[in-house]
């Protein structure tokens, strides 16, 4: 990646932020507290320490703008909770003052010399998990209510844009050995290949032949569950989720709802039926619910109850990134499902612009080699796979971006409608723990037999 490209997504990414930010009056600012979300201050506080940790002073050996505040941006020194404490914190105007200085600092950085491949890496590194914040604070504005992002839109491309006839079936992808992950710790500072830590080591596995339906799960076939008593229903549900349906019972409890046991959640986490028809909460609006658009905000353990119900499966994460790349030894390596050209909005509803609102059909110059479609971008996909380090699994620069989430939380794949497209590969892996419902979830499905 030369300098100016670096620049340019250095540049976006600190407009993208500024106006996420700038967006909210004080008062939305001073969003709720919720466990899935950090204040949008803090946030960009974070976004702004971690540049001065991995790459102003890993690199150069610099002060940080404000030694009294390093524990309060460093999420490993500061409790969850505590984020929320105004008195410990800057308000509006110091906290952009801090980001615009880090932000230019960074520029003149990368401007005023050629990198070396070390440098280079930490400089991506620390972008790219700054567009990792981009999209919480997106997901923060759903979870809060809030109007939608700068230039988002929930009107559908002209006909033919983007939109390809409606697709049946499954996309079978055959037996054989496939290439998985990025390369490791021989090639980590690699310019073309940036990886995190738990992308690496690339190696190949085997699979058996199996069929993976060509888009994602749809509104109109949840609604089908739904409808057809699948919340209700128990020998849907395994252990887990049954659990989850209690606690999430207990919650609506608490919060002084009468529903009996296994009766809530009776929906996803946006829906309401409402006057005759299903809608859905987009951020302050609430609007019919477009059946053929995917389901969005959905657990690991509804995506498992509607498989049950469905005679499907999920798929492995090995499967998933089978199907969506298809790469194989000896033959060129593909990053994206269509090839190694970078996302555009042709490929994917991706960077909070069409929010999930699109046709599962739509988006056709973004299938894979199988004809699998969307598999970047419009939801984090679940697979059945736990979370865990491929072998030969080396720690990278940040020892916590892979390792606190092993063990215990699953495995999506492919990024969403708020992810940034600088950011995702067909390769990423995603951790989410399956009760997980406020982030940009959803799914497509597997038969239970080879086709």
């Amino acid at each position: 990646m030369y300098r100016a490209q670096l620049l340019a997504e250095l540049a976006l990414t600190r407009k993208r932020t500024r106006e996420l930010i700038t967006s909210l009056d004080e008062q939305q600012l001073d969003v709720p507290y919720h466990p899935g979300v950090n204040p949008p201050l803090w946030e960009m506080g974070h976004a702004a320490f971690f540049y001065e940790v991995f790459v102003f002073s890993l690199l150069d050996g610099d002060a940080s703008f404000d030694p009294s505040m390093d524990d309060l941006w460093d999420s490993f020194h500061i409790d969850h909770q505590d984020r929320w404490r105004g008195d410990l914190f800057p308000g509006l105007e110091k906290t952009l003052a801090y980001f615009d200085h880090v932000y230019d600092k960074m520029a003149e950085r990368i401007g005023r010399t050629l990198l070396t491949d070390r440098e280079l890496y930490l400089c991506r590194y620390a972008i790219y998990h700054q567009n990792m914040h981009i999209e919480s604070l997106v997901w923060c504005r759903q979870t809060a209510g809030y109007a939608p992002p700068p230039g988002a839109s929930f009107e559908r491309p002209a006909p033919g844009e983007l939109q390809a006839s409606p697709l049946q079936g499954d996309a079978a992808v055959p037996a054989g050995e496939w290439l998985i992950g990025m390369p490791g710790e021989s090639e980590q500072y690699a310019t073309e290949d940036f990886a995190f830590d738990a992308e690496k080591p690339r190696h190949a596995v085997s699979l058996g032949g199996f069929a993976i339906s060509r888009c994602l799960v749809s509104n109109q076939e949840f609604v089908a569950f739904l409808e057809d008593g699948g919340y209700q229903k128990p020998e849907l549900w395994s252990f887990g989720g049954q659990k989850w349906l209690r606690t999430e019972t207990d919650m609506a409890h608490v919060c002084g709802s009468a529903i009996p046991l296994l009766q809530t959640p009776q929906h996803p986490l946006y829906w309401r039926w409402h006057e005759g028809q299903w809608q859905e909460r987009l951020f302050d609006q609430w609007q019919p619910l477009k059946l053929d658009a995917p389901v969005t905000h959905v657990s690991y353990w509804e995506a498992e109850a509607y498989c049950c119900w469905a005679g499907r499966r999920l798929p492995t994460e090995q499967e998933w990134e089978a199907a969506a790349l298809g790469n194989r030894l000896g033959e060129p390596f593909r990053r994206y499902p269509w090839g190694n050209e970078l996302p555009d909005d042709t490929h994917a509803d991706m960077n909070a612009s069409g929010m999930a609102q699109n046709s599962v059909a739509d988006y056709p110059a973004g299938d894979s080699p199988f004809g699998g479609r969307q598999m970047i971008g419009t939801v984090w996909e679940w697979t059945s796979s736990q979370f865990l380090p491929y072998d030969g699994f080396r720690v990278d620069m940040y020892p916590f971006m892979s390792t606190l989430q092993f063990g215990d939380h699953k495995v999506s794949r492919g990024g969403s409608c708020a992810t940034s497209s600088c950011l995702i590969r067909g390769t990423y892996r995603q951790a989410y723990l399956p009760q997980r419902t406020d982030v940009y979830t959803g799914f497509r499905t597997c038969a239970l037999t080879e086709s």
